[in-house]
């Protein structure tokens, strides 16, 4: 009686095991590879790249700006921000992976990693190996925590995002006006160097703190789009270490026992 209720219990989970595998696949997988689920996630990931180009493009026309003020005071200004654009660039990388990245780890998380960790927990069931248990619960526990890494990324660099989106706006606002002004007294007072008008002057000088603002502007990006998600990589990659920190045995050879040589008198 007890092996038959054993036997019925071990069927229930077989057929547990094989259901949540056929749903990871059928429902589960169709639904966290589609956009549509993603939706928040991808806005606020184009929004960030609206931003960077908003950014790489303000920091280009002051940089072009500059360079129209006669004397080479300001040419150190002008070469510092035409520089950011290879930062801006690098952060526009990182958010076009993460974008991608949202359905490529929900692909291999359900239609790869929660479906062999099934199959091994059935092989368990069926077997009785210790192994294939401690690799099905590896798995499944890489599966969630791979799905999870895009969206708690974005999360955590949108809660950084909102301290520092006012001095974002304020120093594009600010390097687009100031080159403006120098253009504008530039285009009014051509071939008249000493024509240029203090605007001007006073617009190179705001120039100079707009640099520091997008030194800061591109420090935030930098983290909030680079670091923020390798640091959320190496929680989660921590978290699975940790809980599933177990060690899967390898099969070893019995040792020899040695020979018993018998005594002759």
């Amino acid at each position: 009686m007890n092996k038959a209720i054993m036997d019925k219990k071990i069927l229930i989970s077989i057929a547990a095991l094989v259901l949540v595998g056929c749903l990871s696949v059928f429902w589960a997988g169709r639904t966290f590879t589609s956009p549509q689920t993603h939706r928040a996630t991808i806005d606020s990931l184009d929004e960030k790249k609206e931003t960077v180009m908003e950014l790489a493009a303000a920091s280009t026309a002051a940089s072009a700006a500059i360079t129209l003020i006669p004397g080479d005071t300001a040419t150190p200004i002008a070469d510092k921000l035409a520089d950011l654009s290879g930062g801006f660039l690098i952060v526009l990388c990182a958010l076009f992976l993460e974008k991608y990245l949202l359905t490529i780890t929900g692909y291999a998380s359900f239609y790869i990693l929660i479906p062999l960790a099934c199959a091994a927990g059935v092989g368990y069931l069926l077997w009785r190996k210790g192994w294939l248990a401690q690799i099905g619960i590896k798995l499944a526990m890489l599966g969630l925590a791979l799905s999870l890494i895009i969206p708690a990324s974005v999360w955590v660099s949108d809660k950084i995002d909102r301290t520092y989106r006012q001095s974002i706006d304020s120093t594009i606002e600010t390097a687009v006006n100031s080159a403006n002004i120098i253009e504008n007294n530039e285009k009014i007072n051509k071939g008249f160097i000493s024509g240029l008008t203090q605007s001007v002057s006073d617009a190179a000088e705001n120039l100079e703190h707009v640099l520091n603002n997008f030194l800061e502007a591109l420090a935030v990006m930098l983290v909030t789009s680079c670091v923020i998600p390798v640091l959320v990589l190496l929680f989660f990659v921590w978290v699975v270490k940790t809980v599933m920190g177990v060690h899967i045995p390898a099969p070893l050879p019995k040792p020899a026992l040695p020979a018993i040589e018998s005594k002759t008198e």
